[in-house]
């Protein structure tokens, strides 16, 4: 069986109101891999790191929740914590591994994330 990832299709419609909390789930099925990543981009630009899932722990950036559990067969969950116009753009998710022998003495809260094995944007619905 291939690794799989999975994502759902999340649109935001005119008629949805600011203020609202929407959420999109990811999972995938790679053996090992114990983080997912939540990351957004805007108007093309470059991924902003909208925080993390470690196993069963989420380290959101300011104004996400994130939930779930990180581990193949897993499923992640983003939440938006205030709807905004600036809260539109193409939202991705990542598997990764993580591994203490790659940390370096001192490290910073993404140095820890290494290995990106598979990165797919929230509006495909599979990706194999």
């Amino acid at each position: 069986m291939k690794d799989r990832f999975t994502t759902e299709i999340y649109w935001l419609s005119p008629t949805d109101k600011v203020h609202q909390t929407p959420t999109m789930e990811c999972s995938h099925s790679i053996s090992g891999y114990n983080v997912i990543l939540w990351y957004k981009q805007s108007n093309y630009r470059e991924l902003v790191l909208l925080g993390y899932l470690y196993g069963k722990t989420g380290y959101p950036e300011a104004g996400f929740d994130i939930e779930g559990d990180g581990n193949a067969g897993g499923t992640s969950t983003l939440t938006i914590n205030q709807l905004t116009p600036n809260s539109s753009a193409v939202y991705y998710c990542a598997a990764s591994l993580h591994s203490a022998s790659d940390l370096p003495l001192c490290s910073t809260k993404t140095s820890s994330l290494v290995y990106c094995r598979l990165i797919t944007p929230v509006l495909t619905s599979h990706c194999i």
